[in-house]
């Protein structure tokens, strides 16, 4: 009978290519794994994966077993995930995504109330882009993630917990200063600073602004928000900040300014993703836990 045991052993080898990192990986002898793969092929009557003495290759019927096999692997943990919800509120290990332009601005406010209320909680956390975390999340790598929306988030949940706009950040010494509150017409003759593809960020500024990828004959890229503050206090353009970054930021920069831009907001939402069966069981009770705190700690911080 196929066990559950020889699935995490191929799905580990599936992950390294490695037949000894992926029993280093799975804290067993290489003989041990070898022998219990092998055992799975025999009982499919199929082979997996191709061997040699370089490399490890995954045949085609092999691929579409594996991908079965991580969704048994979902559902077995999703099992034990349901039995564990009987336990006190963050229980159990949670693992979470947060993209670049999140993490760095809202962790440092909410981690050390988390860390205070819940010493025992043990939380994962993965930084990247959106794109990444959303397959992540869909696949079960990671239980959930905290993404800017709107973003292309088919088959998912989306819990918004807030929700603010953007801040138009220039030097002291460009005519943009002088306002109190700055539109998009206005920033039109701006050289612009954005980030890189890839960002959502940057898609989002542009929405707010109403303004098209092609029009922006004068932007540079950045690859990170901070590149992008010390960029404008070199006197290079103007960008966009979320009000989330803006502490961190422009605090202690005299040669920036943040202005607020006056277009129909609220200019980014910021919410956790699930898989529809997550939010199904206890484990939404956990991420509308950790909702309600995250929002007390970014309101105190606002």
């Amino acid at each position: 009978m196929i066990t559950i045991k020889q699935l995490n052993y191929a799905l580990a080898v599936d992950k390294t290519r490695h037949f000894k990192q992926a029993a280093e990986r799975c804290s067993v002898s290489q003989s041990a794994l070898s022998t219990a793969i092998s055992e799975l092929e025999s009982q499919l009557k199929t082979q997996i994966f191709e061997r040699n003495n370089k490399k490890v290759l995954v045949t085609p019927v092999g691929a579409m077993i594996l991908d079965k096999a991580r969704a048994i692997n979902l559902g077995v943990n999703e099992l034990y995930q349901l039995c564990q919800s009987q336990n006190a509120p963050l229980g159990y290990p949670m693992s979470l995504g947060v993209i670049p332009t999140i993490g760095p601005y809202l962790l440092p406010k909410v981690l050390p109330e988390v860390r205070e209320q819940y010493p025992d909680f043990q939380l994962t956390i993965i930084e990247e882009q959106s794109n990444v975390l959303v397959e992540k999340v869909r696949r079960g790598d990671i239980d959930t993630a905290i993404l800017a929306l709107p973003y292309a988030i088919e088959g998912l949940h989306a819990f918004t917990f807030w929700e603010e706009d953007f801040f138009v950040v220039t030097h002291r010494t460009d005519k943009l200063a002088g306002y109190g509150e700055i539109t998009s017409e206005q920033l039109q003759e701006a050289p612009l600073l954005l980030l890189k593809d890839g960002h959502c960020l940057k898609d989002h500024a542009l929405a707010a602004c109403k303004f098209q990828p092609s029009e922006m004959k004068h932007s540079l890229s950045g690859t990170s928000l901070n590149t992008l503050v010390q960029m404008v206090a070199g006197r290079m353009g103007t960008t966009l900040v979320p009000e989330m970054a803006l502490n961190q930021l422009i605090d202690d920069n005299a040669e920036i300014k943040a202005i607020h831009l006056n277009e129909p907001g609220p200019h980014r939402k910021i919410a956790f993703i699930t898989r529809l069966n997550y939010a199904n069981y206890a484990g939404i009770a956990n991420i509308e836990l950790l909702m309600a705190l995250f929002r007390r700690q970014l309101h105190q911080g606002s």
